[in-house]
């Protein structure tokens, strides 16, 4: 089915100010490559009334063949004195124009049309197109009727003409269906045509029934909210226009199960109207923190981020925590899940030997070192082997790559991988650059933030493609305030109302921001794009040289693309980790 009627509104246009014409062909055979029309029949009919009908024998370029002229009654001799298609189809063109084509099983008439058109070297207008075999697939049952022919359906509706395989009547047999199909998607609450066009079974009786619930929303940008009769949150979106989303929850364009049955929970919907697009994201965020509705699968739990610290005390090791304290220790994240920060923790074990038992030591704690020290990769500061100062250069190491420059390590690592490669250990080469990527990702996402998260005040804009400004202002990370200028008007009366109306935002333990880490990614990315314009700032925005933005740059083509090996790592040769695993023993 096509649906192409793109100026109708967001309420669509009721069936009864629609203007239908049903149409028959008779053809020559099955194909349009091949075959021709025959026959035209239609009839126009608007609100249940018939407005009007055509009807015309077609004399096509090659003769009837028998068994058509059996099946039809139409013969050669009947179509001698008839109009060619080219003469035939601008006037059937004219009959429909403007109204909605309905045909049984529409596939094979229009196909039909669009070739002659081709054909004659008329243009398609473009009808929206209606097909009753498809509509009564979803409506009558078998024990109904015992397929959906015309003849069958014809009869179960008691249409007034019966089929026979000439255009008109057939044509006056499906107008007849098509009311009585009308009439039982009707009762099912569809009542307009975009309705009709999108129906499908699939959408339950009471997803169509909730429609009223979407009519009452603003046609604006925002956030909406369906709530259950208690007034409890199930689910939170965020749409472009409110009005217009909301409304695909109770048609056929959703398909998730799941939201099938929130809607058949839901009772009401809440728009929330925002200024600017950052601020619905921002808002979505916030209920969904908040409330936890069970119908959202993301970002209900934003709280339970991750850090991977490197703790204060004289020998420090890696430890992986809920909260950022102010206590001087080094921070690295935030981690969106337990395993990616395990995986960040293994890949500085693999390269630096800072310890990784948990207890508190002493200059001397245990009698005897763990198996690591016997494996090189800790230097046993807990039996006396390794002093406190020569522990800290190894603390320093770590510390460095997760707060600024990380090339001596991820060089290291990157040598490692070599290595493993060139031995064939596919298996771990491949475990060791996830662990890599997922510590570049962390430290590279604390990199960025760090700025965005320390200053007190940034007030930024972005020109609107109608005209005037975005603007906002974010403190230590969160939005705190934001809106949008009149196009012409000047911009910094509204930029000081916002600094003056905007939330006053405690300062937050660095390196964490004040609001969710995903929050503060949301302003970070709207701050980085193209065409934003700093307008005023109070702090630093700074990068550390040779941070982790370039290795995460190099590491994830890599991780994307296995068949790849045209992808350096940097100034030096490929890596045959970028291999596919095998293909070096295929090679030999």
């Amino acid at each position: 089915m096509q649906m192409v009627q793109e100026t109708f509104d967001d309420l669509g246009v009721p069936l009864s100010d629609v203007t239908f014409v049903v149409v028959d062909l008779e053809t020559t055979g099955g194909s349009p490559a091949d075959c021709g029309i025959t026959e035209i029949g239609a009839v126009k009919v608007r609100g249940g009334e018939v407005l009007g009908e055509f009807q015309t024998l077609v004399r096509p370029s090659t003769p009837i063949p028998a068994f058509i002229t059996v099946l039809t009654g139409i013969s050669n001799a009947m179509v001698a004195d008839s109009p060619r298609i080219d003469a035939a189809l601008p006037a059937f063109l004219e009959f429909a124009r403007g109204a909605v084509l309905v045909a049984h099983n529409a596939g094979f008439d229009i196909s039909f049309l669009k070739a002659a058109a081709r054909q004659t070297g008329h243009p398609w207008p473009g009808f929206a197109v209606l097909d009753t075999v498809r509509l009564a697939r979803q409506l009558v049952h078998r024990d109904e009727a015992p397929n959906h022919k015309l003849s069958s359906l014809a009869t179960l509706f008691g249409a007034s003409t019966t089929p026979d395989h000439r255009a008109l009547h057939d044509a006056r047999a499906t107008v007849d269906v098509l009311h009585g199909l009308m009439e039982r998607v009707g009762n099912l609450g569809v009542h307009t045509l975009e309705e009709l066009q999108s129906y499908t079974s699939r959408v339950t009786t009471a997803q169509r029934r909730k429609r009223f619930l979407a009519d009452a929303m603003p046609s604006a940008p925002g956030v909406y909210v369906f709530k259950d009769s208690s007034g409890e949150p199930l689910y939170v979106g965020t749409a472009v226009d409110i009005r217009r989303r909301t409304r695909t929850y109770f048609t056929a364009s959703e398909s998730r199960r799941r939201m099938a049955e929130m809607v058949g929970i839901a009772e009401s919907i809440t728009p929330i109207v925002c200024a600017t697009q950052l601020e619905a994201q921002v808002r979505e965020l916030r209920l969904i923190a908040e409330h936890k509705p069970r119908y959202n699968r993301r970002s209900r739990h934003p709280e339970k981020a991750l850090w991977v610290k490197l703790t204060v005390e004289p020998f420090p090791r890696l430890s992986i925590v809920r909260q950022v304290r102010g206590d001087g220790a080094h921070y690295a994240g935030p981690f969106g899940s337990r395993k990616s920060a395990e995986a960040a923790v293994f890949a500085v074990h693999e390269v630096v030997p800072l310890r990784q038992c948990t207890q508190s030591l002493s200059a001397r704690s245990r009698k005897s070192p763990c198996v690591l020290f016997e494996m090189g990769r800790c230097g046993a500061p807990c039996i006396g082997e390794q002093t406190s100062e020569e522990y800290a250069d190894v603390a320093s190491q770590a510390a460095t790559a997760l707060i600024g420059d990380g090339r001596d390590l991820l060089s290291s690592l990157r040598a490692k991988l070599d290595t493993l490669a060139e031995q064939e250990r596919f298996e771990d080469a491949t475990s060791l650059r996830d662990r890599m990527l997922a510590l570049v990702r962390a430290t590279a996402r604390a990199q960025r933030l760090a700025p965005l998260s320390s200053a007190p005040e940034i007030v930024a804009a972005r020109r609107r493609d109608a005209g005037g400004w975005e603007v906002v202002c974010v403190r230590y990370g969160r939005l705190a305030g934001t809106t949008v200028t009149p196009r012409g008007a000047d911009p910094m009366p509204f930029i000081e109302a916002v600094r003056a109306t905007a939330e006053v935002v405690p300062e937050p333990t660095a390196p964490a921001p004040a609001a969710h880490p995903e929050e503060a990614e949301l302003v970070l990315k709207w701050l980085e794009a193209p065409g934003t314009r700093l307008v005023t700032m109070d702090g630093e925005w700074t990068c550390p040289v040779g941070g982790a933005g370039a290795a995460r740059a190099q590491l994830e083509p890599m991780a994307r693309r296995w068949s790849d090996f045209s992808e350096p790592w940097g100034d030096v040769a490929p890596s045959p980790l970028e291999r596919p695993p095998g293909a070096l023993r295929a090679a030999h």
